[in-house]
C-alpha cells in the first residue's frame, strides 16, 4: 500500500482502503477510458413523456459523471449523477445489475466518486428521469470527499486557492465562468465579423512598454539578456499596423508587477484592437455594439442572475458622456486646471490625499484629481473623452481642442474598463514625448521603446485603437464584485 499522507483523516484513510479492495477483487479503481457516454441531458430527453414507472423503447445508454449522492432502501438504491449538462438519477436494483454487483456498489461508492453507468432510460414510481442502470463502473475513486454539500467552501481564499473544489461544488461558479468562455467567443466573432484579424504577439520583451506600470522581469540563460513580460499589447501591435496589416486584436494576458484589490491582479486579460485609417470617434461606434452584443449574451446566458441582468442593462447603449476636464472642475470646484503649472496641481493633488512623487508629470497629478473627485461618481457605465495631453503619451493631439488629446476612457461602478485613442503616428512627436516621461521620476513613466519609434519612422497610417481589461467587462456584465472572481486561478497569498 502506497504511503499514507500525515494530515490524511480516518474518513480518506477509509476511502483509500477501498482503492487496495478494489484491486485485490481485480477491479481498476482508475480506469482508462469510458466510451459511448452520452450527456444527462440525453436521458432527460428520451425519458419525456414516459409514465412514472416505465421505461423507455430502444437502446441502452452509458452515463458518466460525479456521484452527489447514494440512498440505499434495501436492495434498492437510488444514485445522483451529475456531468457537465446537468444531473440524472440512477435507479440501482439487485434484481436487475445482480447480488454481486449491487453489493460491490454499496461497499465501494461515496459521494465525490466519478462513475460509469449503463442502463435503459426510465421514469421512477415517484416520475424522476433515471437511468435504470445494468451496471455501474468505477472512473476514479475520489480519496478526498466532497465539500460539504449545502455550504460548499465558505473560506473566500480557499475557493481561490482550489478552484477545483469551488467548481465542484457550485453551479453558479460553474456557470459564470462558462458564460466567461462564452463572451470571450462572441468578442471574437464580433471583432471577425468587422474584419479584424486576430494576432499573437510576444510575451516577453526587451522593453515593456505601452503603459505606466512596473513589469516582471527575468533573464533568458540562452541570450544572457533581461527580459520583461508585457505590460500591455499596444506596440508590438501598432508595429503591425506600420507592416499593412490594417485591423488587427489580440486577447491575451499581461502582468504588472503591482498591488492586488477588488479590480486589480498581477496577471490579467486584455482585448486589443488597432483600427487603419480610422479614428476614435469609429473606435467608439464599434466599442458600442461590442457592448451591446456582450449585453445580449448575458441575458441569454444568465437568464435567473439579477446580477447579470442589471449588468446587461448597463452595458446596452447608448452611454452617458463626459469631458474629461469640464466634468473634473464641476465636481472639484477647480476652474482653470489645463492653465496651472506643475507646482500647482502637486498642490491641488496633495490636498486630495494623493501621494504620488513630487517630480511626477503634471498628467499623473491630473489623473489623481480626477480618481479623486469624479471616478466614485462614475457608477453607470460612462464614456469620459478628450483628455489632457499630459495624461497620454500614446494619443494624437486633439484637432479642435487645444492641450488635449483624442481620448476616451470607460467607466463603470467607479473603475477603469478599457482606454482608446486616436494614436499618434508622428515618430519624432513620440520621440519627443517618451523623453519627456523619462525625465519624470514619478510613478507614471513609460519605459521607452527605441524600436517602436524607428518602426514609427517607416510610416504608421493613421489609426485608433482600444485596451479593455476583460476580467473588468465579466464582472460589470454578470455582476460579480471582485475580480479574483472571474479569474480562474487568481493569485493569492501565501497561507
Amino acid at each position: 500500500m502506497p504511503e499514507v499522507p500525515v494530515d490524511e483523516t480516518p474518513l480518506e484513510h477509509e476511502r483509500r482502503s477501498k482503492v487496495e479492495r478494489l484491486r485485490a477483487e481485480g477491479r481498476e479503481p482508475y480506469p482508462w477510458v469510458f466510451p459511448d457516454r452520452v450527456l444527462a441531458e440525453e436521458v432527460l430527453r428520451r425519458c419525456e413523456g414516459l409514465a412514472p414507472g416505465t421505461e423507455a423503447a430502444g437502446p441502452p445508454v452509458r452515463v458518466a459523471g460525479r456521484l452527489k449522492a447514494l440512498r440505499l432502501h434495501g436492495r434498492t438504491a437510488f444514485a445522483d449523477l451529475e456531468d457537465v449538462s446537468g444531473s440524472i438519477q440512477l435507479l440501482l436494483r439487485s434484481d436487475t445489475m445482480g447480488d454481486g454487483e449491487f453489493d460491490a456498489g454499496m461497499r465501494y461508492l461515496d459521494p465525490g466518486d466519478l462513475v460509469g453507468a449503463e442502463g435503459v432510460p426510465a421514469v421512477s414510481k415517484r416520475g424522476e428521469p433515471s437511468v435504470h442502470a445494468r451496471s455501474v463502473t468505477m472512473l476514479a475513486k475520489a480519496i478526498a470527499p466532497p465539500p460539504e454539500k449545502f455550504h460548499g467552501l465558505q473560506d473566500v481564499e480557499e475557493r481561490l486557492r482550489r478552484r477545483y473544489l469551488d467548481l465542484l461544488a457550485s453551479p453558479e461558479s460553474r456557470a459564470l465562468f462558462r458564460t466567461r468562455a462564452h463572451l470571450l467567443r462572441e468578442v471574437r466573432q464580433y471583432l471577425d465579423a468587422s474584419d479584424f484579424l486576430e494576432v499573437e504577439t510576444a510575451t516577453l520583451l526587451p522593453v515593456a512598454s505601452g503603459a505606466a506600470a512596473t513589469p516582471f522581469e527575468t533573464h533568458s540563460r540562452y541570450l544572457d539578456a533581461d527580459l520583461q513580460l508585457r505590460i500591455a499589447l499596444e506596440l508590438p501591435l501598432k508595429r503591425l499596423l506600420v507592416g499593412g496589416l490594417e485591423r488587427v486584436y489580440e486577447l491575451g494576458k499581461s502582468f504588472r508587477n503591482e498591488d492586488m484589490d477588488t479590480t486589480h491582479s498581477p496577471e490579467f486579460t486584455e482585448l486589443e484592437a488597432y483600427w487603419a485609417y480610422a479614428d476614435y470617434h469609429d473606435m467608439r461606434r464599434l466599442t458600442e455594439g461590442l457592448f451591446g452584443r456582450l449585453a445580449d449574451r448575458v441575458r441569454e446566458l444568465l437568464p435567473d442572475s439579477p446580477p447579470a441582468q442589471e449588468g446587461a442593462k448597463e452595458f446596452t447603449p447608448p452611454f452617458a458622456t463626459v469631458d474629461f476636464v469640464e466634468e473634473l472642475e464641476r465636481r472639484s470646484g477647480i476652474s482653470g486646471l489645463l492653465a496651472k503649472s506643475p507646482e500647482e496641481l502637486r498642490g491641488l493633488a496633495r490636498a486630495a490625499g494623493s501621494t504620488v512623487p513630487d517630480r511626477s508629470t503634471p498628467g499623473v497629478f491630473l489623473d489623481k484629481l480626477f480618481e479623486h473627485y469624479v471616478e466614485p461618481h462614475l457608477q453607470h457605465l460612462t464614456f469620459v473623452v478628450d483628455h489632457p495631453a499630459a495624461t497620454t503619451p500614446l494619443a494624437k493631439r486633439h484637432r479642435s481642442k487645444p492641450d488635449r488629446v483624442e481620448r476616451f476612457e470607460m467607466f463603470y461602478r467607479g473603475f477603469e474598463l478599457g482606454n482608446a485613442y486616436t494614436e499618434l503616428n508622428d515618430p519624432d512627436e513620440q520621440e519627443a514625448r517618451f523623453r519627456e516621461q523619462l525625465a519624470s521620476q514619478g510613478e507614471d513613466r513609460y519605459a521607452y521603446d527605441a524600436d517602436f519609434v524607428r518602426a514609427l519612422r517607416h510610416g504608421m497610417p493613421p489609426a485608433t485603437g482600444i485596451g479593455i481589461g476583460v476580467d473588468r467587462i465579466v464582472m460589470g456584465l454578470t455582476g460579480t464584485p471582485s475580480i479574483k472572481e472571474v479569474i480562474l486561478f487568481p493569485l493569492v497569498r501565501p497561507r
